[in-house]
């Protein structure tokens, strides 16, 4: 269920930080919208706060058991014979490896976000690895990296834009670029990817479709993925960006 709160702040990273504590939930959790910006003032009189809405996923509140009839003698034997269930999860597919690069494009990679960094006024250093699907994965490394990843990872998303345009021109196979930075890729998609499955039991769990909140590509690609194999739902997007959003969609029988 989507729940939000309202909070105030002398900034609008206050105010994000006040609601965050008060919900107790990390900043990959939630989603923000700016309802009013700080404004300071006449030499610091007069000024009015920032202003956000600070929306999270909130627990389902469990409907009414449904009284059933007592089993019968015959319906009892029947289910002493079946299996236990496991109490363990599947195991994930195992992700690419990644070993340290040390090529010209790496060289180019490296170059190209220290030039960048340094633009921001971000006192960061890219560490660089390829993955054994040739893919180029660059850590981020440093403190208090908050800007560089930005609003639901907007400001990070540019940054990898960039950084792919810049690297590729002139190459003739074009090559991926992944940046992240204080693992917010990894937290966000974990936490895209447990959505995804209460989002799915309730959609099962009430026989309805659901839609979720506007998402950006990637994220909505993280839903997809996380449901392709889930029994009785399918998965599609609607609408147009930057609000184009994925439907978790009550399907039976499918993926079975």
């Amino acid at each position: 269920m989507q729940k939000y709160i309202e909070s105030t702040g002398k900034t609008e990273d206050a105010a994000i930080s006040a609601a965050l504590e008060k919900l107790g939930l990390a900043r990959e959790e939630v989603s923000v919208e700016v309802l009013e910006l700080a404004k300071p003032g006449f030499l610091g009189i007069g000024g009015t706060p920032a202003k956000v809405k600070v929306s999270y996923e909130a627990p389902d509140e469990e409907p009414a058991p449904v009284e059933e009839a007592p089993a019968t003698p015959a319906e009892k034997a029947e289910e002493a014979e079946l299996p236990a269930p496991s109490a363990q999860e599947e195991p994930k597919a195992a992700k690419p490896t990644a070993t340290p690069a040390n090529d010209d494009v790496s060289a180019r990679i490296t170059t190209f976000l220290s030039g960048l960094l340094a633009q921001m006024e971000v006192n960061a250093v890219p560490q660089v690895s390829v993955d054994d699907e040739g893919n180029y994965l660059v850590e981020l490394v440093g403190q208090e990296l908050g800007a560089v990843i930005g609003r639901r990872g907007e400001t990070l998303d540019a940054i990898q834009q960039l950084t792919g345009y810049a690297v590729n021109r002139g190459l003739a196979h074009r090559v991926r670029v992944r940046i992240d930075a204080e693992g917010y890729r990894s937290k966000r998609e974990e936490s895209l990817e447990r959505m995804a499955r209460r989002t799915a039991e309730k959609a099962v769990r009430f026989r309805r479709n659901v839609t979720l909140e506007p998402m950006n590509a990637y994220e909505r690609h993280v839903i997809h993925t996380a449901l392709q194999e889930y029994p009785d739902v399918t998965t599609y997007s609607i609408g147009t960006e930057p609000n184009r959003r994925t439907v978790v969609a009550y399907t039976p029988g499918e993926n079975r």
